[in-house]
């Protein structure tokens, strides 16, 4: 199976807005360099782009419809939660942008990360309780994408009587979106395994990484891994920029994601946050890199060095049954070009050279 690659949009037109407070950060979109953005990533050769979901984020739906209008390739992995809407209204939703783009919309579910923030959306779950939800949620979703007839269903969140939907999944690939379901918990490789195609997690070496994920692969499901990214022509390049980018920060954003970890109640996050913290260096493998994290989140977790380096460590990372990668970069353009210039090639090369010998 080809690897595909996918990029975050959560900072087009921004170079280090993870050093920044969500409460501090506007959610009005600057439409001129999310297309800028989108377009970079059609010839990129990326498959889509994340349109991630928080308070301090523009509507996730909304923007990839306006994207979807002045695009012509990119498809749109929009970030969603239960608990926001109905699922019939999402449903309705997600088959409307569909209707537009030509099926360019795939979903990326998540149980939110921040009890605090979600209060704001009048969800007061717990954690495994969101995923229990998601469960239901997805369940309605998947009934009306199966197009079996009225929809009937009755859970401990979600009643739904003689369900109609009059717009389907409108795609030439697909009768429903692909699923991406994020988070490292026990919950969320559940919910993927039941629901998804693919869970997202944020990395760990490559054999801990193998271990974790060999239940979701025995199931036929796909893991793949969100992770940042730092390219340069040599990895001593690489290793001054990301230590040159760390001493630019000052020592601020330490405690925007102090106070930020103490909130949030996601596995992912946290267990991301104290593998920087416990670790005895920044350096969990030569490539991957835990620098970042204290400063610019756990996204910030980065494969770091030249480009014969990081399609190594993706290569690597394959080996271990990852098959799909969703980067960030600082900036995201400037990394998506090496990418695509200087990683994607080689990656695909010696992919080839595997299926040759195989």
């Amino acid at each position: 199976m080809a690897l595909r690659f996918h990029w975050s949009m959560s900072s087009a037109g921004a170079r280090l807005k993870g050093a920044s407070a969500r409460a501090a950060l506007s959610g009005v979109p600057d439409l001129n360099a999310h297309t800028e953005f989108c377009r970079l990533a059609e010839d990129c050769g990326i498959d889509s782009l994340l349109t991630a979901v928080g308070f301090h984020r523009p509507d996730p739906i909304a923007l990839a419809a306006a994207l979807g209008m002045v695009t012509s390739k990119i498809k749109f992995m929009v970030a969603c939660r239960s608990g926001v809407s109905s699922p019939t209204a999402f449903v309705q939703q997600v088959n409307t942008v569909s209707a537009l783009t030509g099926g360019r919309i795939c979903l990326n579910f998540v149980a939110g990360h921040t009890p605090d923030e979600l209060k704001f959306y009048g969800d007061f779950l717990a954690h495994d309780e969101r995923y229990a939800r998601s469960d239901e949620f997805l369940s309605v979703c998947r009934a009306f994408w199966d197009r079996a007839g009225e929809v009937n269903f009755e859970g401990k969140h979600y009643k739904i009587a003689g369900g109609k939907i009059n717009i389907p999944f409108v795609s030439n690939e697909r009768a429903a979106p692909e699923i991406y379901i994020g988070g490292n918990s026990d919950s969320a490789e559940d919910l993927a395994i039941k629901h998804g195609d693919c869970l997202w997690r944020l990395p760990d070496t490559p054999d801990r990484v193998r271990t974790k994920i060999k239940p979701l692969l025995d199931c036929g499901k796909q893991a793949g891994l969100l992770v940042s990214i730092l390219a340069r022509p040599t990895r001593k390049e690489a290793v001054q920029a990301a230590r040159d980018m760390i001493d630019s920060l000052g020592s601020q954003p330490l405690e925007v994601h102090r106070q930020f970890a103490k909130k949030s109640d996601s596995v992912a996050f946290t267990s991301t946050y104290r593998l920087a913290e416990e670790s005895n260096s920044d350096w969990l493998t030569r490539y991957l890199w835990t620098g970042a994290v204290p400063y610019l989140g756990a996204p910030a977790i980065a494969l770091v060095g030249s480009p014969e380096d990081i399609a190594a460590a993706i290569m690597e990372y394959k080996e271990a049954g990852i098959t799909q990668f969703l980067f960030m970069g600082w900036p995201d353009t400037d990394e998506m070009k090496n990418f695509s210039s200087h990683i994607l090639p080689l990656v695909r090369s010696q992919e080839t050279r595997l299926e040759k010998a195989s």
